[in-house]
């Protein structure tokens, strides 16, 4: 076994006493799981992707020897491709905004890649153009991805992260809910499992605004959309607010011992807030997308800093 081989086959958690609020009950007979992301070896959902997307290009003979992995990134993939070029081989150059947190700097840096930095005032969109605009500049220099129109993207879950979700239930899932960045995890996902049961509901989570703190996620309606993006592929979408989001991540940690990121604890909030109005006895499965060391120095964590 080497390191990518530790792609993959996270656990499942129950999170057995997470409420809506604090002090709260939960809806009679409700079963909520976690899939443990964070246990992929750099830490997020995001190696399945970046495996899947780069291993891909080596067996087409798109990449090859001497050139960089290129892409634009908001962090989490930016951190897998550092770790799947370090582990084969390959220079990379990261694209991502400014106000990324220095946590996820540093973790790119230390797996030997590059970083560009771009404004943070245009997210994850103005590193995409940044990117795109030295892939054509200089062409014969890289192997560009493009994680937010690579099938190989939400392929890699749909093989992978639906079915493991689908065996460690036992077929029981019942609801699928996760957030969206490229939309990759929640695409493959959902539609593999509702291949396997039509009956299971995909629901997706956003931020409330564009104007947002939930790190990896995006406003469809305000930002460029992926391009295997189906709007149709979601039953319900669940709008989460930022500092809601920030006060879960709390929570999970001190209630559950669960350290995530603000995605994860979005993703868990929705499930709360769905689970209100869900049948008695379902099975409600979401995606804890990475480990909250990332994010340390981040001031959300202080109950101190405005967002108790």
């Amino acid at each position: 076994m080497y390191i990518l081989d530790m792609v993959g086959g996270t656990p499942l958690l129950e999170l057995a006493k997470i409420t809506l609020k604090p002090g709260g009950s939960r809806p009679d007979g409700l079963r909520l799981y976690g899939k443990a992301e964070f246990a992929n070896p750099s830490g997020s959902v995001k190696d399945r992707a970046a495996k899947a997307m780069i291993f891909k290009a080596i067996e087409e003979g798109v990449l090859t020897a001497g050139k960089t992995i290129i892409d634009a990134t908001s962090g989490n993939t930016g951190i897998a491709y550092a770790m799947v070029g370090a582990a084969l081989g390959f220079p990379v150059t990261l694209f991502l905004p400014a106000n990324a947190s220095a946590e996820r700097k540093g973790i790119i840096r230390h797996y030997g890649a590059r970083i560009v930095e771009t404004s943070p005032l245009e997210g994850s969109d103005g590193a995409y153009f940044a990117a795109r605009k030295e892939v054509e500049a200089h062409p014969e220099r890289y192997f560009y991805p493009d994680q937010y129109n690579n099938e190989a993207n939400w392929l890699a879950h749909y093989r992978g992260t639906g079915w493991e979700i689908w065996e460690q239930t036992q077929g029981t899932v019942s609801h699928f809910i996760c957030g969206m960045g490229t939309s990759g995890t929640f695409m493959g996902t959902s539609r593999r499992l509702k291949e396997l049961n039509p009956k299971v509901s995909a629901l997706a989570v956003q931020p409330d605004s564009p104007f947002h703190g939930i790190e990896g996620t995006k406003h469809m309606a305000s930002t460029l959309k992926p391009g295997f993006y189906d709007e149709n592929q979601a039953d319900r979408v669940i709008a989460v607010n930022t500092e809601a989001a920030y006060t879960m991540a709390r929570r999970l940690a001190r209630e559950e011992g669960i350290y995530t990121g603000v995605s994860s604890a979005a993703n868990v909030l929705a499930a709360l807030i769905a689970a209100e109005t869900l049948p008695v006895a379902s099975v409600v499965v979401t995606v804890l997308c990475d480990t909250g060391t990332r994010y340390v120095s981040d001031p959300f964590w202080d109950e101190g800093g405005g967002y108790a």
